[in-house]
C-alpha cells in the first residue's frame, strides 16, 4: 500500500496565494496534523518513507518518523514551479496579468507561468519517480507530497484530464491510500483528514 500524504499546514498569509518552491516551515497546526499521522501509523511496518526537498515535506516525513524510521528525500517530489508568480497573491496577479490568467484557465495543464513549470511538466518529472517507488519490495510506503503532486499523480493514476486537476481536493495533512498490487492501480481512500487506522 501507498499511503499517499500531503504535508502539513503552512502560514500563507490571508490571501490566496502561489506557493511553490516557496519553502515555508509547517505551523503549529501542521505540526499537530504529522503528529496525529504519526500516532495513527504507530506500528506500520514502513519498507520506506520518502519526501520532497522542501522543509514542509521534510518536517511531515520527519515528525511521522520519529528516530525509528530514516526518510528519503526525492527532488523529483517537490511541488510545481511558479516562477515569478512565486508567492504573490491570485488576485494581484489576475489584475496585473489578465492575460496570462485567462491563458492559464484555458490551457490549465501546458500554461506556464514566467520561468516556472505547467501541470504537464510537474506531471513529466514526479509520475517516474512514483513509479519506481511503486515497484519497491511489498509493503506499505509513505510519500510525502504536495498539492499539485499529489493531484498529478492521482489523475494520472485514474486517467482524468490534468485541466481536471482542481476538482481533486487535497486538503493539509490530507491521505489518499493507493494499491499497486494491481494494474490499473487503486485508490482505496481519497483525501483522509482523520487519523486512519494501520
Amino acid at each position: 500500500m501507498i499511503y499517499l500524504l500531503r504535508h502539513g499546514e503552512i502560514d500563507t498569509g490571508p490571501d490566496r496565494r502561489f506557493i511553490g518552491w516557496t519553502d515555508l516551515p509547517l505551523n503549529e497546526t501542521g505540526r499537530r496534523q504529522a503528529r496525529e499521522w504519526r500516532d495513527a501509523f504507530k506500528g506500520v511496518p514502513w519498507k520506506g518513507l520518502f519526501c520532497s526537498d522542501l522543509a514542509r515535506s521534510r518536517e511531515t516525513a520527519g515528525i511521522i518518523a520519529g528516530a525509528s524510521a530514516p526518510f528519503h528525500i526525492l527532488e523529483a517530489l517537490r511541488e510545481i514551479s511558479l516562477g515569478s508568480w512565486e508567492g504573490a497573491g491570485m488576485a494581484d496577479i489576475r489584475a496585473r496579468f489578465p492575460e496570462e490568467w485567462a491563458a492559464r484557465g484555458e490551457a490549465l495543464d501546458t500554461f506556464r507561468p514566467p520561468g516556472g513549470e505547467s501541470f504537464a511538466d510537474l506531471e513529466g518529472r514526479v509520475m517516474p519517480a512514483f513509479m519506481k517507488l511503486s515497484e519497491f519490495p511489498v509493503g506499505p510506503l509513505l510519500v510525502v507530497g504536495h498539492a499539485g503532486v499529489n493531484r498529478v499523480i492521482l489523475c494520472n493514476l485514474l486517467g482524468i484530464p490534468l485541466t481536471h486537476l482542481f476538482r481533486l481536493e487535497q486538503d493539509y495533512g490530507g491521505l489518499t491510500l493507493i494499491d499497486p498490487s494491481v494494474r490499473p492501480f487503486r485508490v482505496k481512500t481519497l483525501n483522509c483528514r482523520r487519523a486512519y487506522p494501520a
